[in-house]
């Protein structure tokens, strides 16, 4: 070691080691006062070398000051010098002159009446960005540039027009006058398909995204890009800072990388290297806007997630959906005063994150994108999902519920029990339908087809020979041509007014009488004998049974309707049965049935599931439901765990279809009195469907899969599109269906 490279290190370890009396009162003071953050401060400096780390507060006063670094997330040295110009011609340390004078004379660090960082004031504008139409032709991805200083315009149009992808350019300027329908008019010129839309200065860069977004503008994209004009006024390496993020993003070969970046199943956002952060080191003081900004979605904080810092990122279509969800708004957004911390834009940063913690997603970083390594789970052979054909008028429910009664006079009526409950939910893409047009059966059928679902499980309402809701599948049978495939479970339980069919008034009850296993086989015969009837083997026409404990002797039942079909010419045909009703005043014996249909939320809500209203009572603190709720509200996470336990499942019957539900709650039914499970989302549904896909599935009964349910609105249970989540349930459900090798397998695969 030569001697001036000694003479560094021990000026150096003075320097830190030996502080001025002065410094030491200063670094006092600074420590009492708790405006110093040591975690926040250290990860603002990458390589910061050992010595520093150990002694960040030493850094921050003999150089980190200077160098624009704050000490804290609500201050900023140079924000503060510019709006104390005294302090800045005295050449006081601006954190040390704001503790020892600034702070009694009411100068701001940071408030909401004042800026530290000068902000220019922009003319009035109210600008509007139109609804899009979805059926727009689009290319595979799209960009989006919010600028504010128009003079980063020519370095973004020179990255852009050398890109080896087919993108839709949105561009979001801040309205300054004149010159900014000038910077419009370039960007145009330079690339002419893009759509330029001028807004307000609010929400910085991350209002303009949203509001895209909740315009329809970035739906329908393989992935986004999300850019913006970045300085960062307070950091003195904010022009390096965004060239690296831009270019992490955008490097030669983009095609490439992106093709790497959507193979990734456990990607949600792609950001420039450096830039994933972990939240619990920089939470700053944007805890309490993340948290209540989650809450909008049923969502908690997690313990701990990565977040893409910077704002600049790819985002895969499942996260550009639940922004929408989150509906946020302008007048969520505090008004622009330079703030650097603890707005809801900052919030939302760390807030995504989070929510791609709750898909089983992360933040990849460019030198992690790798090309596909490990192969996908096969898919499911058979996906189900219970229909519900309940949507229409008949006069039983008239004379109960009142004149013109149908399901979707309970949906409506669902009101929100506690905060950010999702609640009501309503029908998007079919709206308030009516089950007696089977034009309506139609469009439902190739939604659902073309998201990987085979077959509607349709429940068929028989009691002792009275139906009930029949006429959808009755008219359904004289019109061919739908392509509508389907197989009936008999919903053999009583009708109750508190529709728990446990307990209440009875309205219709369920008529065991003799022979009704004759009568019960003679109802299915015209849909069995239908075309669209599905066979899951190949060969034997599929019928289940909701309630086999109900059954007065369930072998003689399930032997009788055997032979009825068998004597009415329709064969063999496989029976099943809902596995959670197997115990009741009859016993059923494991083998009556050829398989069983796990059928959540029942059976896996367990003591440790619940949140609100089980053996630990109530654990949700501020969000706690309204004064007067009786019912129970458990953690859908965790049900969606304790499902792909190996223990749980080793309960279950052999020959079990394996089971899963987009979300559960019946408050629109039962109202205070509900059963919720909280936090059921197309995010939370992501993760427990791909957990069962690379665990579950390949034990479940002939690869099947079955879900609960296409169209249960009571009771949130539904994979249809809603106004809140729009198609992303059907695009997480094609995540693991889309390389499905066919509906059904050969009857030599059939199980015994």
């Amino acid at each position: 070691m030569n001697t001036a490279r000694i003479v560094r290190i021990l000026s150096l370890a003075v320097q830190v080691f030996l502080p001025s009396v002065k410094d030491m009162l200063l670094m006092w003071r600074i420590a009492r006062s708790g405006w110093f953050d040591r975690l926040y401060y250290r990860n603002q400096i990458r390589g910061l070398h050992p010595i520093w780390r150990l002694v960040p507060m030493r850094h921050y006063l003999l150089r980190g000051e200077r160098m624009g670094f704050s000490p804290h997330p609500e201050f900023s040295p140079q924000g503060y010098l510019r709006f104390n110009p005294d302090v800045a011609a005295a050449g006081l340390s601006p954190l040390g002159h704001f503790l020892t004078l600034g702070l009694a004379e009411g100068r701001s660090a940071r408030s909401s009446r004042a800026s530290a960082t000068k902000v220019e004031v922009s003319p009035p504008h109210d600008g509007r960005i139109p609804r899009f139409d979805p059926k727009r032709r689009k290319a595979p991805f799209a960009i989006h540039l919010h600028l504010h200083y128009p003079d980063l315009w020519p370095e973004f149009r020179d990255i852009l027009i050398t890109l080896d992808i087919q993108f839709d350019l949105f561009v979001t300027l801040t309205w300054q006058g004149k010159k900014t329908d000038w910077l419009a008019d370039q960007i145009v010129e330079a690339i002419p398909t893009a759509q330029v839309f001028t807004l307000p200065n609010r929400g910085r860069d991350i209002l303009p995204f949203v509001r895209l977004i909740n315009a329809g503008a970035l739906d329908g994209y393989e992935a986004v890009c999300k850019l913006h004009g970045k300085k960062s006024l307070h950091r003195n390496d904010g022009d390096t800072w965004r060239r690296h993020l831009v270019s992490g993003i955008l490097p030669n070969g983009l095609a490439t990388q992106l093709d790497h970046f959507l193979s990734d199943s456990d990607a949600a956002f792609w950001v420039a290297d450096g830039q994933r952060y972990a939240v619990k080191t920089w939470w700053g003081c944007n805890r309490e806007k993340t948290k209540a900004l989650l809450r909008r979605i049923e969502m908690d904080l997690p313990n701990d997630h990565d977040f893409p810092a910077g704002s600049i990122y790819w985002a895969k279509p499942l996260m550009i959906g639940m922004i929408k969800a989150l509906h946020l708004d302008d007048a969520l957004f505090e008004l622009e005063e330079g703030q650097i911390d603890g707005t809801l834009a900052h919030a939302f940063e760390r807030g995504i994150g989070a929510i791609a913690k709750a898909a089983g997603q992360t933040v990849r970083q460019s030198s992690e994108l790798r090309a596909k390594i490990r192969p996908s789970p096969r898919a499911p052979r058979f996906v189900s999902a219970f229909y519900l054909p309940q949507f229409h008028p008949i006069a039983e429910n008239d004379a109960w519920w009142g004149p013109g009664y149908t399901e979707w006079s309970a949906v409506t009526s669902g009101t929100s029990v506690f905060p950010g409950h999702l609640q009501p939910l309503r029908p998007a893409d079919f709206g308030f339908y009516d089950l007696r047009l089977p034009k309506t059966l139609a469009a439902q059928a190739a939604l659902a087809g073309r998201a990987g679902i085979d077959a509607f499980c349709v429940y068929h309402y028989w009691f002792g020979g009275k139906r009930l809701l029949e006429e959808p599948l009755d008219r359904l049978l004289m019109e061919p041509d739908i392509d509508f495939p389907f197989y009936l479970c008999w919903a053999n339980e009583s009708w109750r007014r508190n529709w728990d069919g446990l307990s209440g008034e009875v309205l219709v009850a369920q008529d065991y009488k003799p022979d009704f296993e004759t009568d019960l086989v003679a109802s299915t015969l015209p849909y069995m004998r239908d075309a669209r009837y599905q066979r899951p083997d190949g060969r034997r026409p599929r019928f289940v049974v909701y309630r086999p404990s109900d059954l007065p002797a369930p072998e003689q039942n399930i032997a009788r309707m055997r032979r009825a079909w068998r004597r009415a010419g329709i064969g063999e045909v496989e029976i099943g049965a809902v596995a959670f009703h197997i115990t009741g005043e009859a016993e059923v014996a494991e083998g009556l049935f050829d398989f069983w249909i796990e059928m959540p939320p029942h059976g896996l809500v367990k003591n440790e599931s619940y949140v609100f209203g089980g053996a630990a009572g109530n654990l949700m603190n501020d969000a706690s439901p309204v004064p007067g709720f009786s019912g129970v509200i458990y953690d859908y996470s965790k049900i969606a765990q304790h499902s792909v336990d190996p223990k749980y499942r080793r309960t279950l019957p052999s020959r079990t279809i394996a089971g899963i539900m987009p979300s559960w709650d019946n408050t629109a039914r039962r109202k205070v009195r509900a059963h919720i499970a909280r936090g059921g989302s197309p995010a939370t549904f992501r993760k427990w469907l791909r957990e069962m896909h690379e665990t579950v599935l390949e034990t479940s009964y002939r690869n099947e899969l079955f879900i609960n349910a296409w169209n249960e609105w009571g009771e949130k249970a539904m994979l249809e599109p809603s106004q809140t989540f729009g198609h992303l349930y059907l695009d997480v459900l094609t995540e693991v269906t889309s390389n499905k090798h066919g509906a059904s397998v050969n009857p030599e695969q059939v199980h015994a």
